[in-house]
Protein backbone atom coordinates (compact mmCIF):
# COMPACT_ATOMS: atom_id res chain seq x y z
CA UNK A 1 0.00 0.00 0.00
CA UNK A 2 1.52 3.42 -0.99
CA UNK A 3 1.51 6.28 1.29
CA UNK A 4 -1.27 7.90 -0.88
CA UNK A 5 -3.42 5.05 -0.18
CA UNK A 6 -2.78 5.19 3.48
CA UNK A 7 -3.87 8.63 3.77
CA UNK A 8 -7.08 7.89 2.02
CA UNK A 9 -8.07 5.47 4.01
CA UNK A 10 -7.22 7.61 6.47
CA UNK A 11 -9.55 10.23 5.84
CA UNK A 12 -12.26 8.04 5.26
CA UNK A 13 -11.92 6.77 8.63
CA UNK A 14 -12.10 10.51 10.16
CA UNK A 15 -15.48 11.00 8.19
CA UNK A 16 -16.86 8.07 9.03
CA UNK A 17 -16.24 9.10 13.07
CA UNK A 18 -17.73 12.67 11.94
CA UNK A 19 -21.03 11.45 10.80
CA UNK A 20 -21.35 9.10 13.49
CA UNK A 21 -21.32 12.16 16.03
CA UNK A 22 -24.66 13.78 17.44
CA UNK A 23 -25.43 16.99 15.09
CA UNK A 24 -26.40 19.89 17.91
CA UNK A 25 -29.28 21.59 17.04
CA UNK A 26 -30.33 25.49 18.07
CA UNK A 27 -34.01 25.65 18.96
CA UNK A 28 -35.97 27.59 16.62
CA UNK A 29 -36.83 31.01 18.70
CA UNK A 30 -39.95 32.84 16.99
CA UNK A 31 -38.79 36.47 16.57
CA UNK A 32 -39.94 39.02 18.93
CA UNK A 33 -42.00 41.83 17.92
CA UNK A 34 -40.66 44.83 19.64
CA UNK A 35 -42.60 47.34 20.60
CA UNK A 36 -43.03 50.74 18.16
CA UNK A 37 -39.85 53.70 19.52
CA UNK A 38 -40.82 55.96 21.60
CA UNK A 39 -38.46 58.25 21.14
CA UNK A 40 -38.13 61.79 22.81
CA UNK A 41 -37.27 64.77 20.58
CA UNK A 42 -34.53 67.00 22.68
CA UNK A 43 -34.45 70.16 19.82
CA UNK A 44 -37.52 71.78 19.00
CA UNK A 45 -41.13 72.08 20.37
CA UNK A 46 -43.84 69.37 19.63
CA UNK A 47 -47.45 69.72 20.10
CA UNK A 48 -47.72 68.33 23.46
CA UNK A 49 -45.03 70.36 25.17
CA UNK A 50 -46.52 73.81 23.28
CA UNK A 51 -49.77 72.85 24.99
CA UNK A 52 -48.34 72.08 28.25
CA UNK A 53 -46.49 75.57 27.76
CA UNK A 54 -49.74 77.50 27.25
CA UNK A 55 -51.94 75.71 29.29
CA UNK A 56 -49.75 76.55 32.31
CA UNK A 57 -49.17 80.04 31.36
CA UNK A 58 -52.81 80.21 31.11
CA UNK A 59 -53.80 78.98 34.22
CA UNK A 60 -51.16 81.19 35.98
CA UNK A 61 -51.83 84.54 34.69
CA UNK A 62 -55.44 83.63 35.97
CA UNK A 63 -54.56 82.00 39.42
CA UNK A 64 -51.94 84.92 40.16
CA UNK A 65 -55.06 87.48 38.92
CA UNK A 66 -56.62 85.65 41.77
CA UNK A 67 -54.15 86.44 44.61
CA UNK A 68 -53.57 89.99 43.28
CA UNK A 69 -57.48 91.44 42.47
CA UNK A 70 -59.28 89.50 44.76
CA UNK A 71 -58.24 86.45 47.90
CA UNK A 72 -54.76 88.07 48.84
CA UNK A 73 -54.06 91.91 49.39
CA UNK A 74 -50.83 91.60 47.02
CA UNK A 75 -49.79 94.45 44.58
CA UNK A 76 -46.59 95.34 42.48
CA UNK A 77 -45.86 94.74 38.39
CA UNK A 78 -42.60 92.75 39.76
CA UNK A 79 -44.33 90.67 42.47
CA UNK A 80 -47.39 89.86 40.03
CA UNK A 81 -44.85 88.14 37.52
CA UNK A 82 -42.35 86.83 39.99
CA UNK A 83 -45.65 84.64 41.38
CA UNK A 84 -46.88 84.03 38.07
CA UNK A 85 -43.52 82.46 37.17
CA UNK A 86 -43.14 80.23 39.61
CA UNK A 87 -46.62 79.44 39.44
CA UNK A 88 -46.47 78.63 35.81
CA UNK A 89 -43.19 76.73 36.38
CA UNK A 90 -45.85 74.12 39.48
CA UNK A 91 -48.78 73.58 36.49
CA UNK A 92 -46.31 73.05 33.93
CA UNK A 93 -44.00 70.37 36.17
CA UNK A 94 -47.37 68.89 37.05
CA UNK A 95 -49.12 68.68 33.09
CA UNK A 96 -45.69 67.02 32.31
CA UNK A 97 -45.82 64.50 34.87
CA UNK A 98 -48.95 63.28 33.72
CA UNK A 99 -47.51 61.84 30.54
CA UNK A 100 -43.54 61.35 31.40
CA UNK A 101 -41.36 60.22 33.99
CA UNK A 102 -39.70 61.97 36.66
CA UNK A 103 -36.03 62.43 34.87
CA UNK A 104 -37.97 64.18 31.91
CA UNK A 105 -40.24 66.20 33.99
CA UNK A 106 -37.08 67.30 35.60
CA UNK A 107 -35.61 68.02 31.92
CA UNK A 108 -38.43 69.72 31.52
CA UNK A 109 -38.46 72.14 34.27
CA UNK A 110 -34.56 73.04 34.13
CA UNK A 111 -35.06 73.97 30.19
CA UNK A 112 -37.87 76.55 31.43
CA UNK A 113 -36.10 77.98 34.16
CA UNK A 114 -32.80 78.36 32.02
CA UNK A 115 -34.82 80.04 29.06
CA UNK A 116 -36.30 82.28 31.34
CA UNK A 117 -33.33 83.43 32.50
CA UNK A 118 -32.06 83.69 29.27
CA UNK A 119 -35.10 85.63 28.32
CA UNK A 120 -34.69 87.59 31.12
CA UNK A 121 -30.94 88.89 30.28
CA UNK A 122 -31.62 89.73 26.87
CA UNK A 123 -34.71 91.99 28.54
CA UNK A 124 -32.66 93.86 30.66
CA UNK A 125 -29.81 93.80 27.76
CA UNK A 126 -32.52 95.34 25.19
CA UNK A 127 -33.46 97.63 28.06
CA UNK A 128 -30.63 99.33 28.89
CA UNK A 129 -30.18 100.08 25.04
CA UNK A 130 -33.54 101.28 24.00
CA UNK A 131 -33.06 103.72 27.12
CA UNK A 132 -29.86 104.90 26.21
CA UNK A 133 -30.82 105.62 22.94
CA UNK A 134 -34.20 106.81 23.97
CA UNK A 135 -32.78 109.66 26.45
CA UNK A 136 -30.26 110.71 23.38
CA UNK A 137 -32.34 110.52 20.66
CA UNK A 138 -32.11 114.48 20.43
CA UNK A 139 -28.86 114.47 20.63
CA UNK A 140 -27.90 111.75 18.42
CA UNK A 141 -29.53 112.71 14.98
CA UNK A 142 -27.56 116.52 15.22
CA UNK A 143 -24.10 116.15 12.66
CA UNK A 144 -22.53 118.43 14.68
CA UNK A 145 -22.44 115.93 17.90
CA UNK A 146 -19.90 114.00 15.62
CA UNK A 147 -17.97 116.83 13.75
CA UNK A 148 -17.27 119.29 16.67
CA UNK A 149 -16.07 119.64 19.98
CA UNK A 150 -16.92 121.69 23.38
CA UNK A 151 -14.77 123.62 22.86
CA UNK A 152 -17.41 126.71 21.67
CA UNK A 153 -20.38 125.41 23.66
CA UNK A 154 -21.33 126.34 26.91
CA UNK A 155 -24.17 124.71 29.48
CA UNK A 156 -26.71 126.48 28.30
CA UNK A 157 -26.30 126.18 24.60
CA UNK A 158 -28.60 123.91 22.25
CA UNK A 159 -27.47 120.18 21.16
CA UNK A 160 -27.01 121.95 17.50
CA UNK A 161 -23.76 123.62 19.20
CA UNK A 162 -20.84 121.29 20.01
CA UNK A 163 -19.98 117.82 20.10
CA UNK A 164 -18.01 114.76 21.51
CA UNK A 165 -15.75 114.52 18.09
CA UNK A 166 -12.46 115.02 21.09
CA UNK A 167 -14.17 112.11 22.68
CA UNK A 168 -14.54 109.75 19.71
CA UNK A 169 -11.08 110.46 18.67
CA UNK A 170 -9.60 110.36 22.10
CA UNK A 171 -10.83 106.90 22.47
CA UNK A 172 -9.79 105.29 19.79
CA UNK A 173 -6.12 106.41 20.49
CA UNK A 174 -6.56 105.67 24.01
CA UNK A 175 -8.17 101.81 23.11
CA UNK A 176 -5.44 101.69 20.75
CA UNK A 177 -2.32 102.31 22.51
CA UNK A 178 -3.70 99.79 24.96
CA UNK A 179 -4.10 96.97 22.44
CA UNK A 180 -0.63 97.24 21.22
CA UNK A 181 0.96 96.79 24.37
CA UNK A 182 -1.04 94.30 25.83
CA UNK A 183 -1.67 91.99 23.47
CA UNK A 184 1.55 90.77 22.54
CA UNK A 185 1.82 91.02 26.12
CA UNK A 186 -0.67 89.19 26.88
CA UNK A 187 -0.26 86.51 24.67
CA UNK A 188 3.34 85.59 25.29
CA UNK A 189 2.48 85.51 29.02
CA UNK A 190 -0.24 82.79 28.11
CA UNK A 191 2.31 80.96 26.41
CA UNK A 192 5.15 80.75 28.95
CA UNK A 193 2.33 79.75 31.44
CA UNK A 194 1.27 76.83 29.26
CA UNK A 195 4.58 76.32 27.02
CA UNK A 196 7.23 76.18 30.09
CA UNK A 197 7.78 74.52 32.99
CA UNK A 198 9.68 76.60 35.70
CA UNK A 199 9.72 78.55 39.18
CA UNK A 200 8.26 81.38 38.44
CA UNK A 201 5.21 79.78 36.73
CA UNK A 202 3.28 79.61 39.37
CA UNK A 203 4.39 83.12 40.68
CA UNK A 204 3.20 84.74 37.74
CA UNK A 205 -0.26 83.07 37.85
CA UNK A 206 -0.37 84.24 41.25
CA UNK A 207 0.05 87.83 40.13
CA UNK A 208 -2.15 87.33 37.62
CA UNK A 209 -5.11 86.50 39.30
CA UNK A 210 -4.49 89.05 42.09
CA UNK A 211 -4.45 91.90 39.00
CA UNK A 212 -7.71 90.66 37.49
CA UNK A 213 -9.43 91.69 40.79
CA UNK A 214 -7.77 94.98 41.12
CA UNK A 215 -9.82 98.27 40.99
CA UNK A 216 -9.61 100.40 38.28
CA UNK A 217 -8.96 103.82 40.51
CA UNK A 218 -5.91 101.43 42.31
CA UNK A 219 -4.27 101.45 38.53
CA UNK A 220 -5.13 104.78 37.74
CA UNK A 221 -3.44 106.17 40.77
CA UNK A 222 -0.19 103.36 40.13
CA UNK A 223 0.55 105.79 36.83
CA UNK A 224 -0.45 108.92 38.26
CA UNK A 225 2.35 108.26 41.31
CA UNK A 226 5.02 106.53 39.10
CA UNK A 227 4.35 108.42 35.70
CA UNK A 228 3.39 111.52 36.63
CA UNK A 229 4.93 112.61 40.08
CA UNK A 230 8.31 110.26 40.47
CA UNK A 231 8.93 110.93 36.63
CA UNK A 232 7.21 113.92 36.28
CA UNK A 233 5.70 113.37 32.91
CA UNK A 234 2.74 115.35 32.12
CA UNK A 235 -0.93 114.07 32.52
CA UNK A 236 -1.12 112.72 28.84
CA UNK A 237 -3.47 109.84 26.28
CA UNK A 238 -0.26 107.99 26.65
CA UNK A 239 -0.71 108.02 30.54
CA UNK A 240 -4.16 106.85 30.32
CA UNK A 241 -3.39 104.10 28.30
CA UNK A 242 -0.83 102.43 30.47
CA UNK A 243 -4.03 102.66 33.05
CA UNK A 244 -6.23 101.06 30.50
CA UNK A 245 -4.04 98.57 29.87
CA UNK A 246 -3.06 97.33 33.62
CA UNK A 247 -6.53 96.65 33.95
CA UNK A 248 -6.88 94.79 30.37
CA UNK A 249 -3.58 92.56 30.66
CA UNK A 250 -4.87 90.42 33.01
CA UNK A 251 -7.71 89.85 31.62
CA UNK A 252 -6.43 88.84 27.89
CA UNK A 253 -4.00 86.43 29.80
CA UNK A 254 -6.33 84.79 31.83
CA UNK A 255 -8.44 84.02 28.79
CA UNK A 256 -5.87 83.20 26.72
CA UNK A 257 -4.47 81.10 28.86
CA UNK A 258 -7.63 78.38 28.97
CA UNK A 259 -8.27 78.70 24.79
CA UNK A 260 -4.07 77.87 24.74
CA UNK A 261 -4.64 75.13 27.15
CA UNK A 262 -7.58 73.58 25.32
CA UNK A 263 -5.06 72.88 22.42
CA UNK A 264 -4.80 68.72 22.24
CA UNK A 265 -1.49 68.18 22.96
CA UNK A 266 -1.23 65.53 20.32
CA UNK A 267 -0.65 68.26 17.88
CA UNK A 268 2.86 69.65 19.74
CA UNK A 269 3.84 65.55 19.72
CA UNK A 270 3.02 65.75 15.80
CA UNK A 271 4.80 68.94 15.42
CA UNK A 272 7.78 67.73 18.19
CA UNK A 273 7.87 64.22 16.13
CA UNK A 274 8.61 66.18 12.77
CA UNK A 275 11.81 67.70 14.11
CA UNK A 276 10.60 71.26 14.89
CA UNK A 277 11.50 72.93 17.71
CA UNK A 278 9.28 74.65 20.48
CA UNK A 279 9.30 78.16 19.37
CA UNK A 280 8.19 77.20 15.67
CA UNK A 281 5.50 74.38 17.41
CA UNK A 282 3.79 77.36 19.62
CA UNK A 283 4.19 79.99 16.23
CA UNK A 284 2.97 77.51 13.63
CA UNK A 285 0.66 74.86 15.31
CA UNK A 286 -0.13 76.21 18.72
CA UNK A 287 -1.56 79.72 17.57
CA UNK A 288 -3.21 79.65 14.85
CA UNK A 289 -5.38 76.61 16.48
CA UNK A 290 -5.94 79.01 19.04
CA UNK A 291 -7.14 81.76 17.39
CA UNK A 292 -10.10 82.23 17.93
CA UNK A 293 -9.94 81.71 21.54
CA UNK A 294 -7.40 84.97 21.41
CA UNK A 295 -9.92 86.85 19.42
CA UNK A 296 -12.61 85.86 22.15
CA UNK A 297 -9.41 87.30 24.62
CA UNK A 298 -9.15 90.11 23.26
CA UNK A 299 -12.72 91.44 22.91
CA UNK A 300 -12.74 90.34 26.68
CA UNK A 301 -9.62 92.88 27.26
CA UNK A 302 -11.00 96.00 25.21
CA UNK A 303 -14.63 95.53 26.53
CA UNK A 304 -13.01 95.80 30.25
CA UNK A 305 -10.88 98.73 28.93
CA UNK A 306 -12.91 100.72 26.76
CA UNK A 307 -15.53 101.56 29.54
CA UNK A 308 -13.08 103.14 32.23
CA UNK A 309 -13.34 106.58 33.34
CA UNK A 310 -11.85 106.65 36.86
CA UNK A 311 -7.86 105.82 35.38
CA UNK A 312 -8.40 108.36 32.33
CA UNK A 313 -9.58 111.06 34.82
CA UNK A 314 -6.37 110.75 36.95
CA UNK A 315 -3.55 109.91 34.42
CA UNK A 316 -5.47 112.62 31.52
CA UNK A 317 -7.89 114.44 33.51
CA UNK A 318 -10.78 116.55 31.11
CA UNK A 319 -10.63 119.10 28.16
CA UNK A 320 -13.19 120.47 25.82
CA UNK A 321 -10.98 120.66 22.95
CA UNK A 322 -9.66 117.97 20.14
CA UNK A 323 -5.90 116.54 21.17
CA UNK A 324 -4.73 114.08 18.89
CA UNK A 325 -1.33 114.21 20.67
CA UNK A 326 -1.12 110.95 23.17
CA UNK A 327 2.17 112.67 24.68
CA UNK A 328 1.15 115.88 25.78
CA UNK A 329 -1.74 117.83 27.40
CA UNK A 330 -4.96 116.49 28.25
CA UNK A 331 -7.31 113.44 26.59
CA UNK A 332 -10.38 112.66 26.63
CA UNK A 333 -12.31 109.18 26.40
CA UNK A 334 -16.34 108.71 25.77
CA UNK A 335 -17.34 107.08 29.19
CA UNK A 336 -15.72 110.17 31.12
CA UNK A 337 -17.33 112.48 28.68
CA UNK A 338 -20.91 110.23 29.52
CA UNK A 339 -19.51 110.86 33.65
CA UNK A 340 -19.05 114.68 33.08
CA UNK A 341 -22.29 115.35 30.64
CA UNK A 342 -25.03 113.63 33.32
CA UNK A 343 -23.28 115.25 36.25
CA UNK A 344 -25.10 118.18 35.32
CA UNK A 345 -28.74 119.57 35.47
CA UNK A 346 -29.03 120.86 31.87
CA UNK A 347 -31.07 118.73 29.68
CA UNK A 348 -29.22 119.25 26.75
CA UNK A 349 -26.17 118.35 28.44
CA UNK A 350 -27.81 115.12 29.52
CA UNK A 351 -28.87 114.19 26.16
CA UNK A 352 -25.88 114.51 24.75
CA UNK A 353 -24.24 112.01 27.92
CA UNK A 354 -27.01 109.57 26.53
CA UNK A 355 -26.18 110.14 23.33
CA UNK A 356 -22.19 109.72 23.87
CA UNK A 357 -23.39 106.41 25.58
CA UNK A 358 -24.83 104.89 22.39
CA UNK A 359 -22.21 106.08 20.29
CA UNK A 360 -19.76 104.20 22.15
CA UNK A 361 -21.98 101.34 22.31
CA UNK A 362 -21.49 100.94 18.76
CA UNK A 363 -18.24 101.83 18.78
CA UNK A 364 -17.68 99.05 20.98
CA UNK A 365 -19.73 96.99 18.39
CA UNK A 366 -17.73 98.13 15.88
CA UNK A 367 -14.57 97.21 17.52
CA UNK A 368 -15.81 93.50 18.35
CA UNK A 369 -16.92 92.67 14.72
CA UNK A 370 -13.61 93.36 13.59
CA UNK A 371 -11.89 90.88 16.11
CA UNK A 372 -14.35 88.23 15.48
CA UNK A 373 -13.04 89.29 11.70
CA UNK A 374 -9.50 88.94 12.58
CA UNK A 375 -9.80 86.01 14.71
CA UNK A 376 -12.42 84.03 14.21
CA UNK A 377 -12.02 81.82 11.16
CA UNK A 378 -10.85 78.52 12.55
CA UNK A 379 -7.22 77.06 11.90
CA UNK A 380 -6.87 75.40 8.56
CA UNK A 381 -10.07 77.35 7.15
CA UNK A 382 -8.29 80.23 4.31
CA UNK A 383 -10.13 82.93 3.20
CA UNK A 384 -10.55 83.58 -0.58
CA UNK A 385 -7.65 85.77 -0.86
CA UNK A 386 -5.31 82.50 0.74
CA UNK A 387 -6.91 80.07 -1.38
CA UNK A 388 -6.54 82.30 -4.46
CA UNK A 389 -2.65 82.83 -3.31
CA UNK A 390 -2.11 78.75 -2.27
CA UNK A 391 -3.68 78.17 -5.79
CA UNK A 392 -0.98 80.13 -8.02
CA UNK A 393 1.75 78.93 -5.16
CA UNK A 394 0.46 75.09 -6.64
CA UNK A 395 0.41 76.17 -10.25
CA UNK A 396 4.00 77.61 -10.19
CA UNK A 397 5.35 74.46 -8.40
CA UNK A 398 3.36 72.14 -10.80
CA UNK A 399 5.16 73.83 -13.91
CA UNK A 400 8.77 74.00 -12.52
CA UNK A 401 8.12 70.15 -11.84
CA UNK A 402 7.16 68.71 -15.08
CA UNK A 403 9.48 69.12 -17.56
CA UNK A 404 11.97 67.23 -14.42
CA UNK A 405 9.17 64.44 -14.79
CA UNK A 406 9.72 64.47 -18.70
CA UNK A 407 12.85 64.42 -18.33
CA UNK A 408 13.25 61.32 -16.03
CA UNK A 409 10.91 59.18 -18.13
CA UNK A 410 12.79 60.01 -21.42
Amino acid sequence: MTILEKSDSVGDQVGNVESQRPKTTLPQISPIALPPSNTRRIAGISREDLGNILGAGASAIAVTYLLFGLLAPLQGSVGFVVVAFFIFLGLYALLVSLTNPSPIVVDKVMTAILAASGALALAALASVVAFTLWRGRDALVTWNLYTEDMSEAGPADPLSVGGIQHSIIGTLIIIGIAIVLTVPLGIACAVFLNETRGRFNRLVRTVVDAMSALPSILAGLFIFATFILILGLPRSGLAAALAVSIMMLPIIIRSADVVIRLVPGNLREASASLGAPERRTVWHVVLPTARPGLGTAVILGVARGIGETAPVLLTSGFASTLNVNPLRDPMVSLPLSVFEFVQSPQPALIARGFATAAVLMVLVLVLFAVARLIGGRPAGQLSSRQRKRAESRSLRDLKRIEPDIETEQS
